[in-house]
C-alpha cells in the first residue's frame, strides 16, 4: 500500500533508525542473531535488519565500557524539509553518523536526526502470516527440532526512558509532529504519526536519566510471539517478562532481556492509526498502563541501567 499523509500536518513518518554503543559488539551480534535479525557487520559496528525487507532499523558501535544511547533517526518527507528546517533549532550531526539531513537536540539532550527518505512505518494494519491447513489426524503444532526460527518483520516502535515524560511528549508532538496515543500520569506515554503508524512509534517511561528501555519488533503471530522466547531461552538468554498482552496497544509481547539490562520485545497485533483518524488518547490508572495478562512484571523491568 502506498504512503498516505495526513492534510496539512508537518510530522516525521517513521522512526528511520536508531543507534546505540556497547562495549562488547561480539556480544551483540550473538544476542541479535539470536532474536532472529539480519544482522551485518562491518568493522566495529553492526547494522540490524529484518530479513526480506532492505531498510536498515538500527546500528551498533563498539564504543565505551557500558551501553550507551547515541541518538535516533527519524524519516521525513521531501517537501517537508524546508518547513522543519524553519521550525527547528539546529545542532551539529552526531559524531556516528553520517551528517546528512537536520539535526536538532530533544530535551533530554539527545541528538535527533530528520532525513528524507521512504516510509518504513506501515502505512495500514500488518496481517498475521497465513496457517496452512493440517489434514485430519495430524497434529497442528511442529515438533521442537523441525519449529521455524522467528524472524521479525519490521520495527515497531523505540521506548526510551526520560526524565521527564510530558517534556518529552511535548517535543514529539510540537516540533516533531507525532500525536499522542495513550498515557498514565507522567509515568508512560506513547506517541504515533500522524501519518499513520502502529499504535506507538516512540514511547517514553520515567526515570532519572535518559536511556534505552526496549525495542519492538514485529512478528507474525501470536505462536512466534511464544516461539520467540523459547528461541531466546534456547540460546541462553533466560532473562525476560512475557508471555502477555498489553492494554495500551493490545498487543501479545515477550520482552527478552539483553546483556546490558534492556530489552527487545517481540510483538504481534499491535494497534494501528490511520492517517486519517483521531485516535483518542487518554490518560490510564497505573495498573492499566502496562497489561492485562501474563507473568507479574520483573521488579527491575523499569530499572534504568544505563542511567546509572
Amino acid at each position: 500500500m502506498a504512503a498516505l499523509k495526513r492534510p496539512g500536518v508537518l510530522g516525521v513518518h517513521s522512526v528511520n533508525r536508531f543507534i546505540f554503543s556497547v562495549p562488547d559488539l561480539g556480544e551483540a551480534e550473538r544476542f541479535y542473531k539470536a532474536f532472529g535479525l539480519d544482522v551485518r557487520r562491518s568493522g566495529q559496528r553492526l547494522d540490524l535488519y529484518t530479513y526480506g525487507h532492505p531498510h536498515c532499523w538500527a546500528s551498533v558501535h563498539e564504543q565505551g565500557e557500558k551501553k550507551k544511547f547515541q541518538y535516533i533517526s527519524y524519516g521525513i518527507s521531501e517537501e517537508d524539509i524546508d518547513a522543519f528546517r524553519k521550525r527547528i533549532t539546529a545542532c551539529e550531526p552526531h559524531p556516528l553518523s553520517d551528517g546528512k539531513g537536520l539535526w536538532l537536540l530533544d530535551p533530554d539532550g539527545v541528538p535527533n536526526q530528520l532525513v528524507v527518505g521512504p516510509k518504513v512505518s506501515p502505512s495500514a494494519k500488518t496481517l498475521p502470516v497465513g496457517k496452512a491447513q493440517v489434514p485430519p489426524g495430524k497434529g497442528a503444532a511442529p515438533t521442537r527440532s523441525r519449529a521455524t526460527p522467528v524472524r521479525p518483520r519490521y520495527l515497531s516502535h523505540v521506548l526510551r526512558f526520560t526524565p521527564d515524560v510530558p517534556r518529552m511528549t511535548r517535543f514529539c508532538t510540537e516540533t516533531l509532529g507525532m500525536r499522542l496515543s495513550d498515557k498514565s500520569a507522567d509515568i508512560v506515554a506513547f506517541i504515533h504519526g500522524a501519518h499513520g503508524s502502529d499504535h506507538h512509534l516512540v514511547a517514553f517511561a520515567k526515570a532519572g536519566a535518559p536511556g534505552l528501555h526496549h525495542t519492538s519488533w514485529d512478528v507474525g503471530s501470536f505462536d512466534e510471539v511464544g516461539q520467540g522466547a523459547e528461541q531466546m531461552r534456547a540460546a541462553g538468554f533466560t532473562d525476560g517478562w512475557g508471555v502477555g498482552r498489553h492494554m495500551l496497544g493490545s498487543n501479545y509481547f515477550y520482552y527478552v532481556r539483553d546483556p546490558w539490562g534492556s530489552y527487545a520485545e517481540y510483538s504481534f497485533d499491535i494497534d494501528f492509526v490511520p492517517h486519517d483518524l483521531d485516535w483518542p488518547a487518554a490518560d490510564h490508572a497505573p495498573e492499566d498502563a502496562f497489561y492485562v495478562w501474563g507473568p507479574a512484571m520483573p521488579e527491575n523491568f523499569v530499572t534504568n541501567y544505563e542511567g546509572q
